[in-house]
């Protein structure tokens, strides 16, 4: 099905993959150091309000208004809009932090990414865990998700894998969301096949899209023993795992962050890209969407968000 979707359906579905995103985040931090081990997500099991959001849900919200303003990437806005609201009590990665420096110093972006891990690059995860409703947003074209989110990616990450992460995140939101629209949910393996389809095969993440096709259906110990939890910070031992539990849990978004706590490792992150992609296609308060109470549990979204 060929479409074309007008601004404020763009923002409609960008908004939920966001409202995934920032639960996600706040209830996994709320469980981050803990060890891997069974968790009970019922009402009654919940933790306290409020759950605090990280910088995966700040940097986020920072894609969407640029979004929202301008209905496409500039880098140069998005870079000093993260380095402007960057605040570390948010849970930012020391290399993070010193790339936002730079830039908010008057650094150009592509010289403050390029610096990171002498010269290589950072291929952490961060550009993954912000990138899942700017896919949402460009639902109608994976390819334009794709460009618009190495866009997003490269203002702080200049190695190929660290984009690439961002990548297959933004287009498995995008394919989520447009099943969605279409009514039909995908089969995990072809979800995953399409995301793999748009990513350079000579990268790690493409390898782990790849890995973690053969794993569908394969319990949880073992798909963490071959794909990671996170627990590197990495795109590549964070991207193939949680894309892994969304083309699982796509229409269960509470089964999707529960997986996630279970596995341990960068489980913030985790939750935050899993719930991204799962919920461009639940949405919130549907069966199987975000849940209302967890949404109200969520510290609120700060008022410059879209």
């Amino acid at each position: 099905m060929s479409f074309t979707l007008f601004a404020d359906s763009r923002l409609a579905l960008a908004r939920d993959s966001l409202a995934g995103l920032s639960t996600g985040d706040a209830l996994g931090e709320r469980y981050a150091g803990s060890v891997p081990a069974p968790v009970d997500l019922g009402a009654d099991a919940l933790p306290p309000a409020p759950w605090e959001w990280t910088d995966d849900t700040e940097m986020a919200c920072s894609v969407l208004a640029e979004l929202a303003d301008s209905g496409a990437v500039n880098r140069d806005r998005l870079a000093l809009a993260f380095a402007s609201r960057c605040s570390p009590r948010r849970g930012y990665g020391a290399g993070a932090v010193l790339i936002l420096r730079l830039i908010r110093s008057g650094t150009p972006w592509p010289l403050a990414a390029a610096s990171a891990f002498d010269g290589q690059g950072s291929c952490g995860n961060g550009a993954a865990m912000r990138v899942g409703p700017l896919g949402a947003y460009f639902a109608d074209s994976t390819t334009r998700a794709a460009a618009q989110a190495r866009a997003s990616a490269e203002v702080t990450h200049a190695h190929p894998e660290g984009i690439a992460g961002a990548v297959a995140v933004a287009v498995a939101a995008a394919l989520a969301a447009r099943a969605r629209l279409d009514g039909h949910r995908p089969a995990p393996d072809r979800l995953l096949a399409g995301i793999a389809a748009a990513l350079d095969p000579g990268t790690e993440v493409h390898r782990g899209v790849h890995r973690a096709a053969g794993l569908l259906g394969r319990p949880l110990p073992r798909v963490v023993a071959d794909l990671g939890n996170g627990s590197r910070v990495t795109a590549q031992d964070t991207v193939g795992f949680t894309l892994w539990v969304a083309a699982t849990h796509l229409d269960d978004y509470p089964a999707a962050i529960q997986t996630c706590l279970r596995a341990g490792g960068d489980v913030d992150t985790t939750a935050a890209i899993a719930g991204a992609v799962v919920a461009a296609y639940t949405g919130v308060g549907t069966r199987g969407g975000v849940p209302e109470a967890w949404l109200s549990a969520r510290e609120p979204l700060p008022a410059w968000a879209p």
